[in-house]
């Protein structure tokens, strides 16, 4: 099946990423295939095109769309979620809070995408061409902290939707269910039955994937928690069990923790591969691609070292798909020339439509924003621009300028890395003209207060040059120029942290402390994400 756009249109309308790229161009990969906060992944194979997707939590727009011909190289086309549901309720920032674990599946010429917002229960959305919009959700199983949704149509009709429980909101986990679906996969008919509890050896189970071969119904499932879990496998010729088990991934002698959660995926060619997550602290969960194969009707995922367990591959021969494919990226850089927002960047908060102009002769404007009631910091912000850290390593620069409403003291714009402890060089307008300061918070989803240093004068609309540095650990070096040859570097040092329950993040924003009837606005000319020198 084809739709109106082809990788050929993808693959040229945008540079590869200098910073990452897992195609190692002798037929050959490397791991993670994106080094990118794509976490939870989940994927399918329709026809000759590969789509995955990704939890979003509060973000906006939500639920990433990737597509790739290879499993190799992914390109972001889509977001499935033009806001968060309920719409109001994520107008304000709710970190950790919004989608988790969604799952993708091709059922009778439609795809379908199942999502949970554990607050609320698990909503589906589907359309006929995954590039195009998507339908609005719907409400198929309602209760507090139902998650990590499957849905699974067996052979005679009958609907199925695996899931696990949040402790949090359900006071229950380490437990997997299954309820029934009507025949058209919108309402759940029941509450469902618990098939598999992992008190006793797979603590904190959750996320499964549900297949069906050979006669067994097959549940993938993590369990032991994202940073020290193993990939386990459970089978049953009964669809409610009971469910044999055996460990089918674990981290062995690799430098891959916690390898789990992900998809099992087949070529054109009947290859079968896996594509799970890896818990990286402030880069988020970053994206893995393993070989599989099946041995008496178990599966085996990535190098086998012990009987029927596998451990992570770092690299490997390329998916046989038939044919052989550009490299390709998601896009990381932006000039910002488009009236549409590139795909690479999201909302902390649903948007009101008075946030930016995507493009207005090639720069991006932000209008300032009046900061919410009780805020205490950046983490409070609803209108910050972010996007993904891409690698590893790597620096990130941006020219802007602040135009401001000079009636008005402390309109701002920022560059920042948010995270739950955060790093920002940022210009605001006061009355005595604009400066250019450093500020840093720790903890900022708790207590934490942004500590500033004033670093220069800057004339009144004047461009900035504004640099961080990424180094292994996280480690960001800022640094800013005003003529974007000789920077100054910031001193200290500064570590980036993950927010709640995603990778730190590259934030733009423009704000003021004052309700008005005609906002400033910041131009962003450019960001440019590169190779760390």
């Amino acid at each position: 099946m084809s739709f109106a756009l082809t990788y050929a249109t993808f693959a040229q309308d945008k540079s590869i990423s200098s910073t990452w790229v897992a195609d190692l161009g002798n037929g050959s990969y490397k791991n993670p295939i994106l080094h990118a906060d794509y976490s939870d992944p989940d994927a399918i194979r329709v026809g000759d095109d590969f789509y995955m997707i990704s939890s979003s939590f509060n973000h906006a727009p939500g639920i990433p769309l990737l597509h790739s011909k290879d499993l190799v190289n992914w390109q972001l086309v889509n977001h499935v979620l033009p806001y968060q549901q309920p719409k109001q309720v994520f107008s304000t920032v709710q970190h950790g809070n919004g989608v988790w674990a969604p799952s993708i599946r091709f059922h009778n010429d439609e795809f379908y995408i199942y999502f949970p917002d554990p607050d609320y229960g698990i909503y589906m959305t589907k359309t006929k061409n995954p590039l195009e919009e998507w339908s609005d959700p719907i409400l198929v199983f309602e209760g507090k902290g139902l998650i990590d949704p499957c849905p699974f149509w067996d052979d005679d009709g009958k609907a199925y939707l695996a899931f696990a429980y949040a402790g949090s909101r359900a006071g229950l986990k380490s437990v997997l269910a299954i309820a029934r679906l009507n025949k058209e996969g919108a309402k759940a008919i029941d509450r469902g039955i618990i098939v598999y509890d992992g008190h006793e050896l797979d603590p904190t189970i959750e996320g499964p994937k549900m297949y069906k071969r050979n006669g067994y119904y097959y549940l993938f499932a993590p369990a032991g928690g994202v940073a020290t879990g193993w990939q386990l496998a459970l089978r049953s010729r009964n669809v409610y069990g009971p469910y044999e088990r055996k460990v089918v991934m674990e981290q062995g002698k690799t430098p891959i923790n916690g390898p789990h959660q992900g998809a099992w995926i087949d070529t054109q060619t009947g290859e079968d591969w896996f594509i799970h997550f890896q818990d990286k602290d402030a880069y988020g969960r970053v994206v893995h691609l393993q070989p599989m194969q099946w041995v008496n009707d178990w599966p085996i995922i990535g190098e086998q070292k012990k009987t029927g367990i596998g451990q992570p591959v770092l690299t490997y021969k390329k998916p046989n798909v038939g044919k052989t494919y550009p490299i390709a990226t998601p896009f990381e850089s932006d000039e910002f020339e488009s009236t549409d927002l590139g795909k690479q960047w999201q909302w902390q908060a649903n948007p009101d439509g008075t946030w930016l102009m995507p493009s207005k002769d090639g720069q991006l404007v932000l209008y300032t924003q009046q900061c919410p009631n009780g805020y205490k910091n950046l983490l409070d912000i609803p209108n910050i621009l972010t996007q993904k850290f891409p690698a590893e390593e790597f620096m990130a620069t941006t020219k802007l300028r602040l135009i401001a409403n000079e009636k008005l003291d402390n309109e701002r714009v920022g560059f920042a890395v948010v995270g739950e402890d955060y790093s920002q060089l940022f210009l605001t307008q006061t009355k005595n003209g604009q400066t250019l300061s450093f500020g840093t918070c720790i903890k900022g989803l708790t207590s934490g207060k942004e500590e500033q240093q004033e670093l220069a004068k800057v004339p009144n609309k004047s461009y900035v040059y504004l640099r961080v540095k990424i180094s292994k650990g996280a480690i960001c070096r800022w640094s800013y120029s005003l003529d974007n040859i000789l920077y100054h570097p910031i001193e200290k040092d500064f570590k980036a942290k993950p927010g709640k329950w995603i990778g730190a993040t590259l934030g733009l924003y423009a704000t003021r402390n004052v309700q008005i009837n005609d906002s400033g606005y910041a131009e962003v000319d450019w960001i440019k994400i590169e190779a760390l020198n």
